[in-house]
């Protein structure tokens, strides 16, 4: 897993959903099964996305359906795949 985190991804590289969100577990500093907006925000940060800070703001906004500052959820893990995938311009795609 850490050796993932050192691989450079480009938003328009394709993976698959498993492969998204095990690249975004990388992230998880903490070990405690979510991802918190400043953890999301080093990972697209690692992508090179420009403006990675607003557009982190914005994923938190859009997936974020707890307010709970964080994404702990299937569900709001679904939601940030759709939001990367229409917003991000990634092609992530169902294995």
């Amino acid at each position: 897993m850490a050796i993932m985190r050192c691989i450079r991804l480009e938003p328009s590289q394709s993976m698959t959903v498993d492969e998204f969100k095990a690249w975004l577990r990388t992230y998880d500093d903490n070990h405690d099964g979510r991802i918190s907006q400043e953890e999301l925000k080093e990972a697209l940060h690692a992508l090179r996305i420009w403006f990675g800070s607003w557009r982190t703001k914005k994923a938190m906004e859009s997936v974020d359906s707890n307010h709970s500052g964080t994404i702990d959820s299937a569900a709001e893990m679904e939601k940030l795949v759709k939001f990367a995938q229409k917003n991000l311009h990634m092609k992530i795609y169902e294995s």
